[in-house]
This record gives structure tokens, sequence and C-alpha cells, in this order.
């Protein structure tokens, strides 16, 4: 959180080897914003969370299919995918597959979701909340 704000939770997603991922949490840190990491690795997918970020960005830009695990999976999987449904199942089985990081900030009852390294999308959260 903020400091001094309590009403906010951040929470970002991701690979913690992921350069872009590490980037992501340098980001907000240099900001003096606390967040919580949750590491596909090792706390999975949240399933629960997928619906969300897939009506905030698509199920099409959650797929990262410039990585190398799409890269290595084979013909018929990549093909499978076609729909919010299939894409869950892959996102779930491949996390490595989940473009990242997916950011989420809970101010309140409003719910911002990111996908990727977008830090003028999180400045305008910042400011936006500091306006409040």
């Amino acid at each position: 959180m903020m400091r001094g704000m309590t009403t906010s939770r951040i929470t970002v997603y991701g690979i913690p080897n992921c350069d872009t991922v590490k980037k992501s949490r340098a980001w907000w840190s240099e900001r003096g914003v606390d967040f919580q990491f949750h590491g596909f690795k090792k706390q999975g997918v949240p399933a629960h969370r997928l619906p969300d970020w897939m009506a905030a960005a698509g199920w099409q830009k959650l797929v990262n299919r410039q990585g190398t695990t799409w890269r290595k999976l084979d013909a018929s999987t990549q093909a499978s995918v076609t729909d919010e449904h299939s894409a869950s199942v892959l996102l779930q089985a491949q996390p490595s597959v989940i473009k990242r990081p997916v950011v989420e900030w809970q101010q309140g009852d409003q719910l911002h979701i990111s996908v990727g390294f977008v830090p003028d999308q999180w400045q305008q959260w910042l400011d936006e909340a500091a306006a409040k």
C-alpha cells in the first residue's frame, strides 16, 4: 500500500526470475508502495482471478504468444487456444505462458487490473489515489 493509504491493496502476480516482473517490483518499491507478490511457481495461478483478468485485458492479451513457453508448445496445443475457456485451462496448466506481470490494485470498491509492464498506467493510478 502507499504509505498512509489503508483502503488499497496491490498484488503483483508473476514469476520471480522474470526480468519484466523484477522491473515491475522495483518500480513499485522505488515509489514507496507496499505490495504483495504472488509467485505463480510456488503459489500457482489463482483460477478465481482469471475471469477478472480476462474481462479487463482480454484472454488474447493474457496469453503471451511471444514467450519461450508458448513457442515450445506443440502446434495442436497452440491451435486449441481459441476462447476464454481454453485459454484459462492453458494458463492454469502452463503459468509461464501468462503475460507478466499482472497487477491488481483493489482501491476501495474499485479494482484496477493491468497486464505487462505499464508504468504510465500505474502512475496514473497513483496520481488518482493521491488526488482523492
